[in-house]
């Protein structure tokens, strides 16, 4: 495979009718979330005993695929999400790349597909982003979203064995602020009805299916008069596990006796990069960190009490997002006063400030493409 990828050239075909410089402004003023594309998008196939190869970065369209497609029947696909930032100096850049390929390839082990070097990864990212570096925007705190992702193509019906023939593809979306009115507090709720994962399932890969699963919950969210669903364990429905597809993290006492709680890693949470990135970040800001467990209880009896003065989801999208409010069928409370808190604020900022280069990045997380 190491030779294969040796000679595992891209065959760039550009655009013939790129977006006119005045559309393209026009859509970088308001990109909003995932509503527009840049120009082009990299393929690369597999095919069982073949490995990878035909890499090309080729016009952003459609794609064409057989009705009896494995991924249509069986949902075999997975996908990654990272940001490209414009920097004070001009250069633009990724953050931490090479954990977005780690993780894909976790994923891939765990969905039976074959796993994609993280060179290749890496290189693709970086020849979407230098061709299209037009498309990454220039305003403060927007950026250009990557969307990485591998699916199923063989044309076969049955699930006797997984696929073998596989299409990974990037594409780029810019996007403006996640809070464009400023940083709210989002309400949840906690249900009881549904669950994200259980023990020995998809819940630590990043896979589509996941995510279907989720709307129910969050439709239940929504009808409650809250923002997102928090998920608690399979098995017992008492332990917090995550929150919409955020991790969750707790923010105990204040001042110099501040620490902070996340659910640890036991196979049902997805590992996420931010969520990693403040672990190793908040003790350096003299805020010690903890991996365990907290149940639903103890979550509105830690907020009675004062102890827990905070509480925030952590994702690519929102990097935080604080949690002001929590509703279940029996209950219903409020974390501190409700509003962003400032350990929260803090990791928010010093996180954000690293990506666009305004603060120091001392863990070399911070991935120049041009």
């Amino acid at each position: 495979m190491s030779s294969t990828l040796e000679t595992l050239d891209f065959t760039v075909t550009p655009a013939p009718d790129p977006t006119p410089v005045e559309e393209r402004e026009r859509i970088l003023a308001n990109p909003g979330w995932g509503q527009h594309f840049t120009d082009h998008m990299i393929t690369i196939r597999y095919s069982e005993g073949r490995g990878w190869y035909d890499a090309k970065l080729e016009p952003y369209g459609p794609i064409a695929l057989d009705p009896a497609t494995s991924v249509l029947h069986y949902a075999q696909e997975i996908f990654e999400g990272l940001k490209a930032y414009v920097q004070p100096d001009g250069s633009v850049v990724t953050f931490r790349p090479q954990s977005n390929a780690a993780r894909f390839n976790r994923s891939a082990r765990r969905m039976a597909m074959p796993e994609l070097p993280e060179e290749l990864f890496v290189r693709a990212l970086e020849l979407l982003v230098s061709t299209d570096r037009d498309w990454v925007p220039r305003t403060e705190g927007y950026s250009l979203y990557l969307r990485p992702f591998m699916f199923a193509t063989t044309r076969a019906l049955g699930v006797q064995r997984p696929s073998q023939d596989y299409l990974f593809m990037v594409i780029a979306s810019p996007s403006g602020l996640y809070y464009p009115q400023g940083v709210k507090p989002v309400t949840v709720w906690a249900s009881q009805d549904y669950t994200r994962a259980a023990s020995g399932g998809t819940g630590d890969a990043k896979t589509g299916g996941n995510y279907a699963a989720s709307f129910a919950a969050q439709a239940d969210a929504v009808r409650a008069g809250c923002d997102q669903v928090v998920w608690l364990d399979a098995a017992e429905r008492r332990w917090v596990e995550e929150v919409g597809s955020m991790n969750l993290m707790f923010v105990y006492g204040s001042g110099a006796d501040t620490r902070l709680l996340t659910p640890a890693l036991t196979g049902t949470l997805l590992p996420g990069i931010t969520r990693d990135s403040l672990l190793k970040l908040a003790p350096d800001l003299g805020v010690p960190v903890e991996e365990g467990r907290i149940g639903i209880d103890e979550w509105e009896a830690g907020c009675a009490s004062g102890e827990i003065t905070e509480v925030f989801g952590c994702g690519t999208a929102a990097i935080i997002s604080p949690v002001g409010g929590v509703r279940s069928a029996r209950s219903a409370w409020t974390i501190g006063d409700g509003e962003p808190g400032p350990v929260s604020m803090r990791l928010r900022d010093e996180l954000i400030g690293i990506q666009y280069g305004t603060r120091p990045d001392p863990y070399g997380w911070v991935h120049k493409i041009i």
